[in-house]
C-alpha cells in the first residue's frame, strides 16, 4: 500500500514536470474562470466572444489506482509513461502542424499586404504621372496661347506704327507740298523794294 501510494506521487510528481503540462492543463474546463467572468457586464459596443470549445480532460489525471503488487504497478506505471508519451508526441505533432498553418497563413497575409501595397504605390505613381501629363500639357497649352497673343499684340502694334508712319509721310508731304505752293509766291528781298515800290503806285492788289 505504501509503495503504491509512493509510485502514486512520482508519477503525479513527474506529470507537473513535463514540459507540455500547459498543453495537458489547459484541456480541463476552466471551473473557476467561468463564475468570475460571468460576474462582469457584457459590453454594449462589442458581441460576446463564441463560447469556448474545450478538449477532453487530461486521462492521466485521477487515474491511478493504487494496485496490491508492486510489479503490476510497475507496469502500469510503465503502461502509463508510454501512453503518455505517445499523446505528447501527438500533440507535439499537433502543434508543429498548427504553428506550420498559422506560418503559411501569416506568409500569405504578409504576400497579401505587399501585393496591395505595390498595387496602391503603382496607382499612386500612375496617378502622379497622370497628372504631371495633365498639368505639362496645360502648361504647353498656357504658352502656346500665352505666345500666339504676343505675337497677336506685336503684329497689331506693327500695324499701327505702320499706319502713324504712312499718316505722318502723307502729313509731311502735304505740308512739302502746301510749302512749295506758297514759296511760289514769295518774293526775294532783291525785288522786295521794288514791289513794295509798285504797290504804292499801282493799287492792284498783289
Amino acid at each position: 500500500m505504501a509503495l503504491a501510494r509512493f509510485l502514486h506521487q512520482s508519477t503525479l510528481h513527474r506529470c507537473h514536470l513535463r514540459p507540455f503540462q500547459k498543453l495537458l492543463f489547459a484541456a480541463q474546463p476552466l471551473l473557476f474562470s467561468s463564475g468570475s467572468s460571468s460576474s462582469a457586464p457584457p459590453s454594449r459596443r462589442s458581441p460576446p466572444p463564441p463560447p469556448h470549445e474545450f478538449l477532453k480532460p487530461c486521462e492521466f489525471l485521477g487515474s491511478w489506482k493504487p494496485a496490491s503488487d508492486p510489479r503490476e504497478a510497475e507496469a502500469r506505471l510503465d503502461r502509463l509513461r508510454k501512453d503518455y508519451s505517445k499523446q505528447v508526441a501527438q500533440l507535439r505533432k499537433e502543434y508543429v502542424h498548427e504553428m506550420e498553418i498559422l506560418r503559411a497563413e501569416k506568409q500569405r497575409k504578409d504576400e497579401a499586404k505587399r501585393e496591395a501595397i505595390r498595387l496602391a504605390n503603382e496607382q499612386r505613381k500612375a496617378a502622379k504621372s497622370a497628372a504631371a501629363e495633365t498639368l505639362a500639357a496645360q502648361r504647353k497649352a498656357f504658352q502656346e496661347e500665352f505666345r500666339q497673343t504676343l505675337l497677336k499684340e506685336r503684329a497689331e502694334k506693327l500695324e499701327s506704327w505702320r499706319k502713324k508712319e504712312q499718316l505722318r509721310e502723307q502729313k509731311k508731304t502735304e505740308k512739302k507740298d502746301l510749302l512749295r505752293q506758297q514759296s511760289s509766291m514769295w518774293i526775294s528781298e532783291e525785288n522786295l523794294d521794288k514791289r513794295i515800290l509798285e504797290a504804292i503806285v499801282d493799287t492792284t492788289p498783289l
